[in-house]
């Protein structure tokens, strides 16, 4: 799919990107066309969003159904939708921690974590049908330093709302 494509089908949503004519005088360029992808993601995403609030039980089956496209366009091939699963997990933790400058809160630094475990076991999972030992060892080593950040994320969340008592807390109680 060009970049003068993917222009077309966001046209045809209504959401095509405004650009600079001074710089792109003749339209969207190649160089343009992950970020328009990118656009085109972000749109079909809200779409399926308004489409599939799961405010009552019965509305489940819109996700289903929007999952039974999903299958049609993937195909049979399980490595290929682990592929792409992975990459938009990829795409969630960044997401996830992106408007925060330095730290992340405790809660955010749990849902990071939780998203990359599940990054780094479908990694290991892949590395693991290849025969590939090495890599298997690389990707769980990965996925057990995010639980740990899970782990540690949502024990800060307790402390944070007094649930449980912070390493200060402990250190003046004995």
């Amino acid at each position: 799919m060009s970049a003068e494509q993917i222009y077309a089908a966001l046209a045809a949503l209504g959401a095509e990107p405004v650009a600079d004519p001074k710089k792109r005088p003749s339209g969207p360029q190649e160089e343009d066309r992950l970020r328009l992808l990118g656009s085109l993601l972000a749109k079909t995403e809200l779409e399926i969003t308004a489409a599939t609030r799961l405010t009552e039980e019965a509305e489940i089956e819109d996700v289903l159904e929007t999952l039974l496209g999903w299958d049609e366009q993937v195909g049979a091939d399980p490595g290929l939708a682990v592929n792409v699963v992975t990459n938009r997990l990829q795409r969630a933790a960044v997401q996830i921690s992106q408007p925060e400058a330095q730290e992340l809160p405790p809660g955010r630094e749990a849902a990071f974590g939780a998203v990359m475990t599940a990054v780094y076991t479908l990694g290991a999972q892949l590395h693991a049908e290849r025969g590939d030992a090495q890599g298997t060892r690389r990707a769980l080593s990965g996925a057990e330093e995010a639980l740990i950040d899970v782990l540690q994320g949502m024990h800060d969340l307790r402390v944070a709302i007094g649930d449980t008592a912070g390493p200060e807390d402990k250190a003046t109680d004995g």
